[in-house]
This record gives structure tokens, sequence and C-alpha cells, in this order.
């Protein structure tokens, strides 16, 4: 493992946590779709998820690069100080084997990529709207059409944003070369493709319908000029 992938799994981590982190609180007077079954009402649920999930990614990672981290190539430097610290963080980050191959792949460059524009994307989202972007939906007496940055292009692009997170997440860590499959509980067969299946499931079955829901029901209490969010 390099220090390359160490440094871009924590830059990816701190960019979703942005991300994910709600801009403003929901206002339960205000709040619509709770009729739903429960499965679609928990987006904000699944964004922690999200960012639970990468930064122990990250935090494996990072523990299982220092541990290989050498002196002129022969003595790990936390063996220099301790002959025990290597070992142990090794087997701490990864149990299953001594040999994981953990590194760059193509891969794991489009899920860089795909977070860091996912985040950026939504954290313009966030600016744009201000207080009226929140997590749930909701109807604000003040929603207006918005027709800047990202708005005069997409009619959701949180939910374009949203998107490129949820396929970063799978390329980075559920494919081949990342802790998950490597050492944590996906490295068995077929268990990451699973766990891609299931989530793309989810993504695809709120996704588009909380956008078809927020738009009839914020057209319906806006007429015209309503905002999308």
């Amino acid at each position: 493992m390099s220090l390359a992938r160490a440094t871009l799994v924590i830059v990816q981590a701190l960019t979703n946590h942005w991300a994910c982190t709600p801009p403003n609180p929901t206002q339960q007077k205000s709040r619509y779709h709770t009729e739903e079954l429960y499965i679609l009402q928990i987006a904000p649920l699944v964004f922690k998820l999200h960012m639970i999930i990468i930064w122990i990614c990250a935090f494996f990672e990072v523990i299982y690069y220092l541990s290989t981290l050498s002196i002129f190539g022969t003595t790990t430097i936390l063996s220099s100080v301790s002959p025990f610290a290597s070992p142990l963080l090794k087997t701490l980050a990864c149990p299953a084997t001594s040999t994981p191959r953990i590194g760059i792949s193509p891969f794991f460059v489009i899920g860089i990529v795909a977070v860091v524009l996912g985040s950026y994307i939504r954290l313009d989202c966030f600016k744009t709207l201000g207080k009226l972007f929140t997590f749930d939906l909701t109807v604000h007496p003040e929603h207006r059409l918005v027709t800047s940055s990202f708005y005069a292009y997409v009619r959701h692009p949180a939910y374009t944003g949203s998107m490129l997170l949820v396929a970063g997440i799978a390329f980075s860590h559920l494919t081949e070369g990342s802790w998950l499959t490597e050492c944590g509980p996906l490295k068995s067969n077929g268990s990451a493709l699973v766990v891609w299946a299931a989530w793309w499931v989810w993504t695809l079955a709120v996704g588009p319908r909380k956008g078809k829901k927020w738009t009839k029901t914020t057209s319906a209490h806006a007429s015209d000029d309503f905002t999308e969010n």
C-alpha cells in the first residue's frame, strides 16, 4: 500500500463527510412524504452510514499503511520503536491475511474522482439554496425557483451528486485492492457484489421516487415559482 492511497482515502472521507452532513435541520411541521414506506424515508440515515463506512475504511487502510512503513527497506519504522508495534497493527488492520493486495487500481481512482465530484456538486447545492436545503422533503414558505449554478442544467443536482457518492464508494471500497475486500468483512468471494447490488437497489428505488415526489408536492404548494432541491 502506498502513501498516495492512504492520502486519497482520507481526502475521500473528508469530502464525503462534508457532503453527507445536513446543512440545515428539518422543520417537522414543514415535512411531507411521511406516508411512504420507512425504507424510502431514511436518506439521512443512509448518509450517516456512508460517513461511517468510509471513515472505518480510511482508518484501517491508514493503520495498515503505517504498519508497512520501513527504514531503508528493511525494518519498519514502528518496529524501531517497539518490535511488537508493527505486527500488532498489521493484525489489527488485516487479521485474515499477511499479504493483502491493497493498492491503487483504476476502479479506486474512478471512485475517488466520483466522490470528490459528487461532494463538490452537493456542497455547491447547499450554498446555492442556503437555508432552503434540507435532507428531508419539506415545503418552505420562501421556496422559489432557482436557476443558477448546477440548477441551471439539472432539476435535482444534489441527487446527481448523491449518485456519484454511491458510485464512488462502490468503486473505491467494493472492488479488489481495498481494505474491505482484502482484509475486511467483504473478503469472501461474492460478498462485495451482493453489497454493491443491494446498495444500488436502494439508491435507485429512493432517488428517482424522492425527486418526483418533491417536484409534484412543491409545484402544488408554490404555484409556478418553486425551488428544486
